[in-house]
């Protein structure tokens, strides 16, 4: 009989970086991310780790930032999940990033892209852990009104700059 334990993991992210959480198959994940934050974003700071499932079971980092390499790294060591990559993003909004991350040829998966509180709900066996999936943020308390659809307008326009 096989036992199954479940974990959860608060997220560490102190200063409330933008991050994006994902699975990847292959020790090549970590150029490539690389490559695709650095030519869509040069002047972006960014930390980004990979969590080796085959020998020698290694936990590769790169990164500009050495703050957000370390956030990455510190996470990654304690999920202890095979194949997660995990980018702490500084001056680099993840919409901005993330097509091109989802369509690197190895990624298999995004769990989220937030810069949310985020519990990481991981399954533990005796061949090692993998990820349930994620709590991004807390519980809706309401729906929107007419004065929250302003707000939001407002954010998206005039503060983000997403539209005219």
């Amino acid at each position: 009989m096989y036992k199954l334990k479940l974990l959860k993991y608060r997220l560490v992210n102190p200063n409330g970086y933008n991050l994006i959480f994902g699975q990847s198959h292959f020790i090549k994940s970590i150029e490539d991310i690389y490559e695709v934050l650095m030519t869509t974003n040069p002047e972006g700071k960014f930390g980004v780790a990979f969590s080796e499932a085959s020998p020698p079971y290694l936990l590769r980092h790169e990164g500009t930032d050495s703050e957000c390499e370390e956030l990455a790294v510190k996470n990654l060591m304690e999920i202890k999940a095979g194949h997660t990559f995990l980018i702490f993003l500084k001056n680099i909004y993840p919409i901005n990033v993330l097509n091109a991350i989802k369509n690197l040829q190895e990624v298999c998966t995004v769990f989220t892209a937030t810069a949310n509180e985020l519990d990481v709900v991981i399954a533990e066996t005796e061949l090692g852990r993998g990820i349930m999936g994620v709590v991004d943020g807390k519980s809706v308390v309401a729906s929107e009104g007419e004065e929250d659809k302003k707000k939001r307008r407002e954010l998206l326009r005039k503060i983000i700059g997403y539209k005219f």
